[in-house]
């Protein structure tokens, strides 16, 4: 079965986004999404199909932020992508943008993290080591605080952890140690100083 490939999603999303805090949100997405493969057993190849539609899930959003996911489908399926993965891609906008409901764990994970990474790199970024050495403890105190990264849709979040049958606490640990392991090309990995 054809799988999607980090190096593929990187090339196609390279065809309609560049700027910086999109490549940077790809990323993120990305990172978090192969650490919620893992958590769900994927090998190898798997793992990196995930990773790939983490990066490749903002697609048209720079060219057509009021349409996001209108100009995604039928161009990425025209370009190869399998359709289990533009579907995947697709059902991030369940109840924003569309009505693709996500049914696979790859969906839903994709659903959740979408929005929690904004929250995870927010709070790194106050560190002066950044994400490296962030405990799961001091990220939930800023997810209570309703005023912090206040653009990133909590019930959006705490509807795709209910969706996973997962805490919020938990989600969050996966996708904290995701990124970590990427602190660098995430810059995230601080600068010593107190922000």
């Amino acid at each position: 079965m054809q799988r999607l490939t980090l190096e593929q999603a990187k090339q196609l999303n390279s065809t309609m986004v560049t700027e910086d805090h999109l490549l940077l949100h790809a990323a993120n997405v990305s990172a978090a999404m192969g650490a919620m493969a893992e958590h769900f057993g994927a090998g190898p190849e798997e793992k990196e199909e995930w990773e790939a539609v983490g990066w490749l899930h903002d697609y048209d959003y720079e060219k057509y932020p009021d349409e996001h996911l209108e100009h995604t489908e039928q161009p990425l399926l025209e370009a190869g992508v399998p359709e289990r993965d533009v579907r995947a891609i697709m059902s991030h906008g369940y109840t924003i943008v569309n009505d693709v409901k996500p049914e696979t764990p790859m969906e839903k994970s994709l659903f959740t993290v979408d929005e929690l990474t904004g929250i995870v790199q927010a709070a790194a970024r106050m560190r002066p080591h950044g994400i490296t050495d962030m405990k799961l403890k001091s990220f939930m105190k800023k997810w209570k605080s309703k005023n912090f990264a206040a653009g990133c849709n909590r019930d959006l979040i705490l509807q795709g952890c209910d969706m996973l049958g997962m805490e919020i606490r938990d989600v969050a640990g996966i996708v904290i140690d995701g990124m970590k392991a990427h602190a660098e090309e995430l810059q995230l990995a601080g600068d010593g100083e107190e922000a």
